[in-house]
């Protein structure tokens, strides 16, 4: 065979060629957004920023906020923004398109933005909440390991 076909992107890879097609970068996930989905998207990307210290990063199709982990996460469509809001609820709101349970105490919340004018209250207000859910559960799993190493000299006893 001379080449073979990425099971991701459908890119044909000649033999030898470097290929790694989940290298990206916010660049090249935001380049061919429409103005309107721009300014939305910078918006989005200032909002967070001024939460405080975190690591935006891309990944694949998305770009990624997250402190220990992702706290949301946004992924450019043609004609929108696709935002994943990590809670500890489901959000009863318009904005939101549906809600998964993506763990046992985190719910993603689906958002669509197409406008500079969508990111505010409320939803400036849950990618907060968001942020702050993550440093809370980050506190909450370093206390788990002390309870449980209690409880097992308990049981031993």
């Amino acid at each position: 065979m001379a080449g073979r076909q990425c099971f991701h992107c459908k890119q044909w890879i000649e033999p030898g060629d470097a290929h790694d097609c989940w290298t990206t970068t916010e660049t090249a996930l935001t380049e061919d957004l429409s103005e309107d989905l721009q300014d939305a998207w910078e918006r989005l990307r200032e909002t967070a920023v001024s939460f405080g210290q975190q690591r935006i990063y891309a990944s694949h199709h998305s770009i990624m906020f997250s402190r220990t982990s992702c706290y949301f996460f946004v992924r450019p469509k043609k004609n929108f923004l696709e935002v994943c809001i990590f809670l500890g609820r489901v959000l009863k709101a318009p904005q939101v398109r549906r809600a998964d349970e993506a763990s046992k105490s985190k719910v993603a919340n689906i958002l669509r933005i197409t406008h500079r004018d969508e990111v505010e209250p409320p939803v400036t207000d849950w990618l907060r909440e968001a942020y702050e859910l993550s440093a809370t559960k980050k506190a909450a799993r370093a206390a788990k390991p002390a309870a449980r190493t209690s409880t097992a000299v308990m049981k031993r006893r």
